[in-house]
């Protein structure tokens, strides 16, 4: 992966933009399915139509919760946002952004010696896009970061 000719002007999110909207649809249309059953079937007892509503807001919370992922990139450093944590870190912070055949989302490895998902840039669905925002990512942390340039 080489750096890409223009990077895009800070402050940059990156997104699995299609992932995302199959998740939201999917999301509403479950609820609003289970929502329909609880109407519809007339012998439900009001606590079996309020598990129906229940299960399908369940399922929604648990799908909007797997399009949470983002990596914000601004001019003092990078914000990753995983399913259940947020991360800050400056550009110093970043030596490496990973994403190798096969891997199912970006890894930044870090100034301390650990390595940090990055779920925000995953190629799932869209590995173009996914492929392209990994480039950018990585000629931003060249630019912004320690300076060193880094072998693909």
């Amino acid at each position: 992966m080489s750096a890409p000719d223009a990077l895009p002007s800070l402050p940059v999110t990156f997104r699995p933009t299609r992932t995302r909207v199959v998740l939201y649809a999917v999301g509403i249309a479950q609820l609003a399915a289970l929502a329909a059953i609880a109407v519809l079937l007339p012998k439900l007892s009001g606590g079996e139509r309020a598990s129906f509503v229940l299960t399908g807001a369940l399922i929604l919370a648990v799908l909007l919760l797997l399009a949470r992922p983002k990596v914000v990139a601004r001019q003092e450093g990078v914000t990753v946002v995983n399913l259940t944590t947020k991360r800050e870190l400056a550009w110093a912070q970043i030596l490496r952004v990973n994403l190798r055949v096969g891997d199912p989302w970006v890894h930044l490895d870090l100034a301390d010696g650990t390595s940090l998902p990055a779920m925000g840039i995953q190629p799932g669905i869209a590995k173009d896009q996914a492929i392209r925002d990994a480039r950018a990512l990585r000629g931003l942390t060249e630019t912004h970061g320690t300076g060193r340039h880094t072998a693909p």
